[in-house]
């Protein structure tokens, strides 16, 4: 990664997860393309101080929610959270969790990391959906271009198609940002019997 993070988070909040309507935008966008309404074990890679982490465990009866900034998971922690909820300090692909997630959210991480990083943390992503739970990977990406961004949204979201074996099964896109998802098994509609 080629920004320093830590030093970004000695001012609270400073992608304005927390303020700006963007942000709350591109998380209900987000929450709304999960096939289900409940989840056995979540995690969100690269989770800031947990704005999102903490409506992912609304749904899910555990949720683990890492980042590579102390600060963040400082600010994180600060803010409290429900039993259900844990907050790490980790780097990916070195730190990885030993267990596998039915809900996975990899949201404005990817086009931080090298190629090879990249490479190898989608094969891992893709690796850690729970099968037996029709485990599914969420991709979120903010499409403009800005000063430390490796890839783009549209790269970064074909490395995970390569690395889940086929094209998104949920797909939303704007002028501001590319929501992906690889979700196995029938829709929401075949599975409440509307189709």
């Amino acid at each position: 990664m080629n920004l320093d993070f830590d030093q970004l988070y000695r001012q609270p909040d400073p992608f304005g997860y927390a303020s700006r309507w963007y942000e709350q935008r591109k998380r209900d966008l987000l929450l709304a393309m999960l096939p289900r309404r409940r989840f056995h074990r979540g995690w969100e890679l690269g989770c800031s101080t947990g704005v999102l982490t903490r409506l992912l465990a609304e749904r899910c009866e555990q949720v683990l929610g890492t980042d590579v900034s102390p600060r963040a998971i400082a600010q994180a922690q600060a803010a409290g959270a429900p039993p259900n909820l844990a907050f790490e300090c980790s780097v990916q692909p070195r730190q990885w969790p030993p267990v596998q997630f039915d809900l996975i959210v990899f949201s404005e991480v990817g086009y931080y990391l090298d190629a090879a990083t990249l490479a190898t943390v989608s094969s891992r992503l893709a690796e850690s959906r729970d099968a037996a739970r029709e485990g599914g990977l969420v991709a979120c990406h903010w499409r403009h271009p800005f000063e430390g961004r490796l890839h783009s949204a549209e790269a970064v979201h074909a490395q995970l198609a390569e690395a889940c074996g086929g094209p998104p099964s949920h797909r939303y896109e704007d002028q501001d940002l590319l929501l992906e998802a690889w979700w196995p098994g029938a829709s929401v509609a075949t599975r409440e019997g509307l189709a």
